[in-house]
């Protein structure tokens, strides 16, 4: 799968910087007001449309959980994250990719799978420890 590459622009540059500098995995609003405070000019359609360029470069990911927002992870590996049910919060895991899962879906399919995206839904360790107390 090729990547279309663009310019680096000072925008998007500062974007990365802030995206990368992170392992919240922070929503764009996030993201501009940390900008915002680099480039004081910044708009938020600035970060959206430099996100979406990241995103296709294949310099961030986009972790979309069917709500009304997206959240960026300037990690463009393939990995593992856990999303707390209490909070919202998004955590990498550190364990290994599956490889094998693309095999066997490509099998499955009868045609190419590129990559694969795996989620794990529980209780992150602040609201779990909360939930112990009560």
């Amino acid at each position: 799968m090729a990547k279309k590459q663009r310019r680096m622009t000072k925008q998007k540059r500062v974007i990365l910087d802030v995206l990368r500098s992170t392992t919240s995995h922070p929503t764009a609003d996030w993201i501009y007001n940390e900008a915002k405070k680099i480039l004081p000019n910044l708009s938020l359609g600035t970060v959206y449309r430099n996100l979406n360029n990241l995103k296709e470069e294949g310099k961030i990911l986009e972790l979309s959980y069917g709500s009304t927002y997206s959240r960026f992870d300037g990690n463009p590996e393939n990995h593992y994250h856990c999303v707390c049910v209490e909070c919202g919060k998004v955590a990498d895991l550190d364990m290994p990719v599956v490889e094998e899962l693309d095999k066997k879906a490509q099998e499955a399919q009868g045609s190419s799978i590129f990559y694969h995206r795996l989620e794990f839904y529980g209780l992150c360790p602040h609201c779990e420890e909360k939930e112990m107390k009560n």
